[in-house]
């Protein structure tokens, strides 16, 4: 869902016609010079005045200007990026606090990126207020000390364009885009759609058919990689996609934690964009930057392989409950994981050493009653 504007019905714009953005296909807004005046003219009695408005530094920039300060090399030298969860409130909000705590543990555990509001932090289950909202957040407490990565992709390019928009307008250092889901499109439209939202910022494409329903093609990739805010490309199709990328010069986030190993010290990765880090983060920040460690990979294995036990973030959610970190709130469609992989994620833990997943709490196991589960909020 867009974002709306809706205008001051006691101002009126003077002497302005609407104009396409450059590069934006049709028009989106109005096109208004630089300078500002206000005009006002005297009404009858008792009626509001009329006031002509032109553009000026307190008013938004046009989609083609630029809106962000990040190279896109800040954003391609990035080695491990947090795919982080959203908490909740029992009421189904946000919990704002627990999320600032969670953000902080990324930080302090080596983690030099966040993608706010992706599949993991459930921005498909955000209204766009919400969305924009959390990431402006994140920029406005932690943008100095982490790259805020906003996931502001949709299945319609025209809320692609709208949330990207706001998404740099409060300060996100790149933003994230899936291709068009369900109503899946061509080859050109796929060109086409990532060719709309490149021009507004450091941009990287995010390739996950088992979600999607449709591949982002090495074509698709190629032919939208001369882009200047062409960050890269979080892959989810395996280690052979990832070379494919990486001896043609694009940077590369593995998308599958159980590959990013393999993926980071074999085939040229860049990093991971990781659900695991959520969890253990300082290990995780180890495993892309301190050279191949094949015993680390196999002692964080069975944690991997049980975080997508249950289409993800449903066991993230669960091991963050159970460590303390958030509150066992799920907001529906999302339900806990059963009971016996419940009692198994506190052996994983035991295994790892409590000491290298976040917060103080001790592990435990939750009751199916610990558990809020939320369908309007």
């Amino acid at each position: 869902m867009a974002l709306q504007t809706t205008a001051n019905p006691g101002v009126r714009l003077v002497g302005r016609k609407e104009a396409p953005a450059q590069g934006l296909g049709s028009p989106s807004r109005l096109a208004l010079p630089r300078r500002a005046a206000f005009a006002p003219h005297r009404t009858g009695k008792g009626k509001f005045p009329v006031v002509a408005i032109s553009l000026d530094d307190y008013l938004p920039m046009r989609s083609t200007e630029v809106k962000n300060r990040t190279s896109t090399s800040d954003i391609t030298s990035l080695r491990l990026i947090t795919a982080v969860k959203t908490p909740y409130l029992p009421d189904g909000r946000f919990d704002l606090e627990a999320y600032d705590s969670l953000i902080n543990m990324q930080i302090e555990g080596g983690a030099e990126g966040v993608i706010v509001g992706g599949t993991t932090g459930e921005g498909h289950l955000m209204s766009w207020d919400e969305h924009i909202m959390l990431i402006g957040r994140t920029v406005n407490c932690f943008g100095t000390r982490i790259k805020v990565i906003g996931n502001t992709g949709s299945n319609s390019t025209r809320e692609a364009i709208h949330a990207t928009e706001q998404g740099f307008a409060v300060g996100m250092h790149a933003a994230l885009h899936i291709n068009p889901y369900y109503g899946k499109t061509s080859t050109e439209g796929l060109i086409s759609h990532f060719e709309a939202v490149l021009p507004m910022g450091p941009t990287i494409i995010y390739n996950v058919p088992s979600r999607s329903g449709q591949d982002i093609t090495p074509e698709v990739i190629e032919a939208v990689s001369g882009y200047s805010n062409m960050a890269g490309v979080k892959e989810c199709v395996g280690h052979e996609r990832v070379k494919c990328y990486t001896d043609k010069g694009i940077a590369i986030w593995s998308g599958n934690d159980d590959e990013c190993y393999d993926s980071r010290w074999k085939y040229g990765a860049t990093g991971v964009i990781s659900v695991a880090s959520n969890l253990v983060p300082s290990l995780m920040h180890s495993l892309m930057y301190e050279g191949e460690n094949a015993v680390l990979n196999e002692k964080l294995l069975p944690l991997m392989k049980w975080l997508f036990c249950q289409p993800n973030p449903i066991a993230l959610n669960t091991a963050l409950a159970q460590l303390g970190v958030a509150r066992p709130v799920f907001r529906l469609p999302y339900v806990p994981l059963p009971l016996e992989k419940r009692i198994e994620f506190v052996r994983i833990v035991e295994a790892i050493g409590r000491e290298n997943f976040v917060g103080q709490k001790k592990a435990r196991v939750l009751d199916d009653d610990d558990f809020v589960l939320i369908s309007r909020y």
